[in-house]
């Protein structure tokens, strides 16, 4: 005869895993759109840096065309699909059903970001060297790019960078002491913030994180299109009688497009030396 008889204890609550679950890029970009069939159009429009003259000779002002590029981005659909049959739901622990509505809306957000970082990386323009970490001259020199390009210093430039870059820029004076900003970045942890003009976006998922080959881009909103269809993102959540299994399907249709390749600096960056060791 046992002497006690323990009982299990089950949280009712679950506890979220550790992963990106909301999009941290789509509202950097440009995501107006003429949507035709699949495909999505952009319209960049200039001088083509043409300069002001003055009367010919035979008293007329010279004319001149805009500089008109359509640029387009074809659309993919993209789906996830969580099923799970009724019993699991009913003997499972925690809001089966709410779990897998969440997991299917952090799939297609994280596809999102990936999208656009894929588009971002099909740009020319690099800053920094393989195996050099970040500095204050690192930033400094991608945001100089920019604006040897003419890209305006109007407040919608961005840059993503990894936790490694960021945890190096924490050991800047010009990026942590009173003297040089409002905020106090060691007491906020915010994921996102500004700084030198620029809005800073820590983000998990770009390539090269961990290693000594880190892409962190710096672009300006003008630089990437991102083609959505008019619904945006779509939720589906349902059940079926015959089979007697609920799911959740989360769906979006999309595609991203550089459209101004002298908009975008790709840094380079060494954060292996944040990597977690065995």
């Amino acid at each position: 005869m046992a002497e006690n008889a323990f009982q299990t204890l089950y949280r009712t609550e679950f506890i979220k895993k550790f992963e990106q679950r909301v999009s941290l890029v789509r509202k950097t970009v440009t995501t107006e759109a003429e949507v035709k069939g699949n495909t999505a159009v952009f319209l960049t429009a200039g001088s083509g840096s043409a300069t002001a003259k003055t009367r010919g000779a035979n008293g007329l002002i010279p004319a001149r065309a805009d500089d008109l590029t359509q640029s387009s981005a074809t659309l993919q659909e993209w789906h996830d699909l969580v099923r799970k049959n009724n019993f699991n739901i009913y003997a499972g622990q925690g809001k089966q059903r709410e779990i897998m509505q969440m997991t299917c809306m952090a799939v297609v957000n994280r596809k999102i970001d990936s999208d656009i970082i894929t588009a971002l990386e099909t740009s020319t323009q690099y800053a920094g060297l393989v195996g050099v970490t970040a500095t204050l001259a690192l930033v400094m020199k991608g945001k100089a790019i920019l604006g040897n390009a003419d890209v305006p210093y109007d407040g919608n430039i961005s840059m993503l960078i990894t936790p490694a870059f960021e945890a190096y820029l924490m050991q800047t004076k010009e990026f942590t002491s009173a003297d040089y900003v409002n905020n106090k970045p060691f007491e906020s942890g915010m994921t996102m913030f500004r700084w030198a003009g620029i809005n800073f976006i820590v983000h998990p998922n770009l390539t090269g994180a961990g290693t000594d080959t880190e892409i962190c881009p710096m672009y300006h909103k003008d630089a990437i299109g991102h083609g959505c269809d008019k619904e945006g993102v779509m939720t589906a959540v349902g059940y079926d009688d015959e089979q007697d299994y609920s799911y959740a399907r989360c769906s979006a249709y999309m595609g991203s497009k550089l459209l101004q390749n002298t908009g975008v600096v790709q840094v380079r960056h060494d954060g292996s030396a944040f990597a977690a060791t065995a």
